[in-house]
Order: structure tokens, then C-alpha cells, then sequence
């Protein structure tokens, strides 16, 4: 009996037995390390791009004069390397500064674990693209849902109460039905996509296009190019319907793009080749492009209004 008890005894670590309680719980706290940049890989999948704006050109000002003063959360990989959670932008910033060492919490942390952390903490940002978002809550809804039975999340538009959907919900503002829609997003092949960044298509008819299959997607953009127009809501409803029976052709996704639509604006189109000798580096985006070229044009209207009038009271 003796014996028994005495093989059932956990004894103590030889650590344990020449350190102290509040040395052993030091040795738990999560703190900085400084981490060459060459040792961390990006998050697989990283939805939120990381793009050299005016933005990033400002970052690496900051990091050249005062550091990176928030430093990055990464996750350490079986192979000795790192995973970056938290800090792509600082780290890219830091790479550009011709940095090569960046401040970093390293914690353990799990697939869906890490995945979680790593949208909420982009989520923060003043401006999230669709696809961004879309994305971002396609990664997280998976990882919540891997954690107990796992759900179709993309396979309807309107489905049954989901509780992960509603527990994204309550966080980030957007419905249950929503973030499905978002979701939905994925299903773009990536020029639509890209439009509906570019705010050239409604986010409504975008979704209803999702449903198209990618030859019909391809389609569908190579008439939109064409006629540069993009369908209504209605229009991408009905296109959605002939998918899904096996009747939409191109002749009829072409005659979509005929009609005239009353509230779609006509589009002058310029050669981007002549622009790109002019406008900034600096201007990333095609809304910042735009915006840029319409200030350009109403200073050299408001210019030669008043050369015309100059003009007219020398004539007096």
C-alpha cells in the first residue's frame, strides 16, 4: 500500500526545488524581444493588404525618429522561425526604414487562436476594403466554427441562425446576414473584386454576381470593360437566375450591359499611361487618383475664369 502511494506522488521539478514562487511566475510573463525581420514569416492568408501609401511613407518616418513603439505579437513555429499576428505594417515600414530588427511579443497561441487575434486587431483600422472585410470574417467565422461543429458559411445568402455569425455580430456591428453577404465577396474571381474596392460596382449587385460561376464572372467582366457600364441590382438578380437554370449565355450577359440603366452615371475613360507621367507616386488608390485629377481640373477652371476676367477689365 506503502508502495502505491508512494508512485502516485508527483515530486517536484529540480527548478522548482532551488527557485522561487515569484521567479517561477516571471519566467510565465509574455515580454518584448527584439526579432530580426528575416526570422518572421507573413500570417498565411493575411487578408488586409499592406500597401506602400502616403500611410506607410508616414509609419516610416515615425519609425525612423522614434522606433517602433508598439511592438508586434508573432507566434513561434516548429521550425525555430515566426509567424507575424499582429504588426505587418510596422514590419514592412521597418523594412523600407532599411531596419532589420523589430520589438515583438512572442506568444503560443493556436491556428484558430492566432486567426481570431490577428483580424481583430486589423478590424481597428479607420478604412477596411470589402474584400478585406470579406475575407477577415471568412478566416475568423472559420476559426470560431473549427472550435465545435463546423458550418456551411458561404452556401446561402439568407440560411439558418449561425451562433458564431451572431457572436461576430455583436463585435463588429455588421448583422448576422451581413458578414454572410460579406462572406459571399470571396466568391468574386479577383477583377470584380477588385471593382468593388474601387467602388466601380455596388457592393448589393456584387453579391448577386457571386453566385455567377467563374467562366460566367470572366464573361461578365470582359462586357463590362467593353460597354463600361456594370448591372443594377436587378439586372445581377436575373443573371443569378439564368445561372443557376443553366441559360445565361454571353449574348445575354452582353444585352445586360446594352440597356440603358437611368441611374448609372456615363464614364469618361483616360488613358492611365498619359496620367501616370503626372500624377504623384504617392497616390496609391484609384479614389485618391480621381479625387487628385478633379481638384487638378476645377483649379484650372476657377484659373481660367479669372484670366478671363482679367482679360476684360484691361479691355475696358
Amino acid at each position: 500500500m506503502a508502495k502505491e502511494q508512494l508512485s502516485k506522488m508527483i515530486l517536484p521539478k529540480v527548478d522548482d526545488l532551488f527557485s522561487t514562487q515569484q521567479t517561477r511566475d516571471d519566467a510565465k510573463l509574455e515580454r518584448v524581444k527584439i526579432i530580426n525581420i528575416s526570422d518572421i514569416d507573413d500570417f498565411p492568408e493575411h487578408p488586409f493588404k499592406v500597401l506602400e501609401n502616403d500611410d506607410m511613407l508616414k509609419m516610416c518616418e515615425s519609425i525612423k525618429d522614434n522606433g517602433v513603439l508598439v511592438p508586434a505579437l508573432v507566434r513561434p513555429k516548429e521550425n525555430g522561425r515566426y509567424e507575424m499576428i499582429s504588426g505587418h505594417r510596422r514590419k514592412r515600414a521597418s523594412e523600407l526604414c532599411g531596419i532589420e530588427t523589430i520589438p515583438c511579443i512572442v506568444r503560443d497561441l493556436s491556428l484558430e487562436e492566432a486567426t481570431i487575434i490577428m483580424v481583430d486587431s486589423n478590424m481597428q483600422r479607420e478604412e477596411i476594403l470589402p474584400s478585406e472585410k470579406a475575407f477577415a470574417y471568412k478566416m475568423k467565422l472559420e476559426a470560431m466554427n473549427h472550435q465545435g461543429k463546423r458550418t456551411d458559411i458561404t452556401s446561402t445568402q439568407l440560411g439558418s441562425k449561425l451562433r458564431t455569425n451572431e457572436k461576430l455580430a455583436e463585435k463588429t456591428g455588421d448583422s448576422r446576414e451581413q458578414i454572410r453577404r460579406y462572406i459571399r465577396l470571396t466568391e468574386l474571381i479577383p477583377k470584380i473584386l477588385d471593382m468593388v474596392d474601387n467602388k466601380k460596382i455596388a457592393f448589393n449587385p456584387a453579391v448577386e454576381i457571386s453566385y455567377l460561376k467563374k467562366d460566367e464572372q470572366e464573361k461578365l467582366y470582359d462586357s463590362m470593360e467593353k460597354y463600361q457600364a456594370t448591372p443594377s441590382q436587378q439586372q445581377a438578380i436575373e443573371m443569378k437566375k439564368l445561372s443557376q437554370s443553366g441559360e445565361l449565355t454571353f449574348d445575354k450577359i452582353e444585352g445586360y450591359m446594352i440597356e440603358t440603366k437611368p441611374n448609372q452615371t456615363p464614364k469618361l475613360k483616360v488613358s492611365m499611361n498619359r496620367l501616370s507621367t503626372i500624377l504623384p507616386r504617392t497616390l496609391m488608390k484609384d479614389s485618391e487618383k480621381e479625387e487628385y485629377v478633379i481638384k487638378a481640373v476645377e483649379f484650372y477652371v476657377e484659373y481660367q475664369k479669372r484670366l478671363k476676367q482679367k482679360r476684360q477689365e484691361q479691355g475696358r
